[in-house]
């Protein structure tokens, strides 16, 4: 993001490989502090916007290694309040003088620590307290670094908690972003309101406000966007800012690829174009992507192919069009983070993204793209700013290239059918039972497979549907939701009933990690 009043009191958070390093972000910018990630070597522009605070993030290493990571002298140099944890806590306490060997025994989990004195961070208010945490660590401070105090022990960790009131540095073991630590939200307020002296300039009417001034700017008084609408939170609230920004310079272009939701193209433009007054576009191109799938079995290649042809319909729409030149987007951070698009590029590609992964390498369009920064969770803070419907806000996540990414195997046009029909099934089935908002995301899965089935008297082979459904906070990590066995029974028999040839239904369980969310 480029500069503004609200990014000005901001924390950069310098990531040494943590899973927990988005969560950092996702819980500072809750507090309505702007934040930035960058990798510990690779932060020397980040450390150049002058950050009002430094948070070191956990991570994978051992700084008894040789080679660790650690983070680069101009850290330290910076002159403001810095907050390590867990690993970030031990390589601030081996930069200070301080020293760390691998503990006798793992501690992974719910600990309990206890403040010695007061702190700031830890207990303002100065009596001694117990603090339930979530632990996740192999090493351990042993011997304190010069200047610093013990703020919390752990009986694990006789070091859990140091502090350098005097500069400002902290360093923590336990991890204050996870929902484990029960007292890790005031943990961080304390640290970037009262240490750090932010304020809580990154809200949703002012991200609202930033946002449109900087569209404005960068697509100018006279210049023309073309936004592909998929009816999903992410491009629905960009196309909110957009004609906040713009007004009718902006064009949606609506393309029913045959791998949407089922009518997902009439409920688009009921409620962009004939409610909002939003100018949409819809383009029939099913055939089109049909007969470029044809046969393809490869996740990624059919991910690219669905990406590139999206992008050439774009092309195609906008050459009829007068003056457009840019191209918006609903990219969102995790899409950034998974495809390997953080600023080192070291990240390990999971999955390509179709707003990340699928443009061509010579696109005739500016991309405009104004989630890009913004987690899940702060795109719909701003939707509901915005006044988008409720039910649109607060929709399940669609992947770009929609049920093409949920048919494993080659993708045709029956097979597409038969998939909507049982997700919609799926989703009916969790409005009425009051499941859909105890859930992060719900679908159905048309697995490559064919099972033996009786229907009548008589004998079927036919196909197999697996339904997926996940709690998650951030979506980088996830559980599979345990719907009850009730519900589950009731769903599989209404798909066996009404969808013809459907012989069996399977609940996948799985997490991620290991797993991803979808099934390609």
């Amino acid at each position: 993001m480029t500069s503004s009043n609200i990014q000005a009191q901001r924390i950069l958070i310098i990531d040494f490989g943590s899973q927990y390093t988005q969560l950092i972000a996702r819980r500072i910018r809750g507090l309505g502090v702007f934040c930035e990630i960058w990798p510990y070597d690779h932060c020397a522009q980040a450390l150049a916007a002058c950050p009002r605070g430094i948070i070191l993030s956990g991570g994978p290493e051992s700084v008894t290694a040789v080679d660790a990571p650690g983070a680069p002298d101009a850290v330290f140099a910076q002159g403001v309040p810095i907050l390590g944890i867990c690993y970030g806590m031990q390589t601030l306490a081996t930069r200070s003088g301080g020293q760390v060997s691998t503990a006798t025994r793992h501690e992974y989990g719910y600990a309990q620590v206890h403040t010695t004195g007061s702190s700031v961070l830890l207990a303002p208010a100065g009596d001694d307290l117990s603090l339930d945490v979530w632990m996740s660590h192999g090493d351990r401070v042993e011997q304190l670094p010069p200047g610093f105090r013990v703020i919390a022990r752990s009986d694990n960790a006789p070091i859990a908690a140091i502090a350098d009131e005097k500069r400002q540095w902290y360093g923590i073991q336990f991890h204050p972003e996870v929902t484990q630590t029960q007292q890790g939200e005031s943990m961080l307020a304390r640290f970037v309101h009262q240490i750090c002296g932010c304020d809580r300039l990154w809200t949703p009417g002012n991200i609202v406000q930033n946002t449109i001034a900087q569209l404005q700017a960068q697509i100018g008084p006279q210049g023309r966007v073309v936004l592909g609408l998929s009816g999903g939170v992410d491009s629905s609230v960009v196309a909110f800012l957009l004609h906040r920004a713009i007004g009718d310079r902006l064009t949606c272009i609506f393309v029913d690829n045959g791998l949407l939701r089922l009518h997902e193209g009439d409920q688009v433009m009921d409620t962009f174009a004939q409610q909002q007054g939003i100018r949409v576009i819809r383009v029939n191109a099913a055939a089109r992507f049909f007969a470029a799938l044809a046969g393809i079995a490869d996740p990624e290649q059919k991910r690219r192919i669905i990406g590139n042809l999206f992008i050439q319909i774009f092309a195609e729409q906008a050459e009829q069009l007068t003056n457009v030149t840019w191209l918006a987007q609903g990219t969102i951070y995790p899409d950034v983070i998974e495809s390997a698009g953080a600023a080192s590029g070291k990240a390990h590609v999971i999955k390509s993204h179709h707003n990340v992964g699928g443009l061509p390498e010579q696109m005739p369009l500016q991309l405009v793209e104004p989630l890009r920064d913004l987690f899940k969770d702060e795109v719909r803070r701003i939707g509901v700013e915005l006044g988008l419907p409720e039910a649109m806000i607060w929709r399940h996540p669609f992947p770009g290239p929609g049920l093409g990414v949920r048919i494993p195997g080659a993708v045709t046009a029956e097979s597409a059918d038969l998939l909507r029909q049982a997700d919609a099934i799926f989703i009916e089935e969790l409005h009425l039972a009051d499941l859909y908002h105890e859930v992060s995301q719900a679908f159905a899965v048309l697995l490559p497979v064919k099972s033996v089935g009786v229907v009548g008297d008589a004998r079927c082979y036919g196909p197999v549907i697996a339904l997926r459904a996940v709690k998650t906070i951030d979506f980088m990590t996830a559980e599979s939701a345990q719907l009850p066995y009730a519900f589950l029974e009731q769903v599989s028999r209404r798909m066996m009933n009404e969808i013809a040839d459907i012989s069996r239904v399977v609940y996948d369980i799985s997490s991620k990690p290991p797993a991803t969310i979808e099934w390609e």
